[in-house]
């Protein structure tokens, strides 16, 4: 029997509210630094720590495909409907099941590594994938004071350090 080569498949989730060149910069550098095969976009109706979003789901998802017509292996999806959850963990479990040839690498900023202990079912998304922490300015200092990181102490974390985008969804919606 041959040995099959795995996928590698980053995922990358948030309100995408609005998506920006930070988005495609770190998708960019997870694809080169880890070999990535595609990486998913999953964009969800609401983030449960923020409030609302400003653009409907229907034009965040728009919008993102527009600005990823040149990345081709950048793939926008929502999953919720499929799933009847929008917890980054049940589709990770969702994916792997249904590709089971596949390694998954959860893409996040280091602003939400602060923060992740709050997750549903946070330790077991370090358990199943591997997390690839993007530094974001202000944040890495305060990220590894954080539960997680410590937690983990850097098994099934890693940070990835890449000139910084000073640019965020938050201050795009103000101007």
């Amino acid at each position: 029997m041959k040995n099959l080569k795995k996928n590698k498949i980053g995922i990358l989730g948030g309100t995408f509210d609005p998506a920006h060149k930070g988005h495609i910069k770190i998708s960019l550098e997870a694809k080169k630094k880890i070999h990535l095969d595609k990486i998913i976009w999953a964009i969800t109706k609401k983030n449960p720590f923020k409030e609302k979003s400003h653009k409907s789901l229907k034009e965040r998802i728009k919008f993102a495909k527009k600005l990823n017509k040149k990345n081709n292996f950048i793939k926008i999806h929502f999953f919720e409907n499929k799933l009847k959850s929008n917890k980054i963990i049940n589709l990770i479990s969702y994916l792997k099941k249904k590709n089971q040839n596949t390694d998954y690498y959860f893409i996040m900023g280091a602003d939400n590594l602060i923060k992740f202990h709050k997750w549903h079912r946070w330790k077991k998304i370090a358990s199943i994938c591997q997390i690839l922490v993007f530094d974001r300015s202000r944040y890495k200092a305060k990220s590894l004071k954080s539960i997680a990181y410590k937690k983990f102490n850097k098994k099934g974390l890693e940070f990835i350090n890449l000139k910084k985008v000073n640019i965020s969804s938050s201050q795009l919606r103000k101007i």
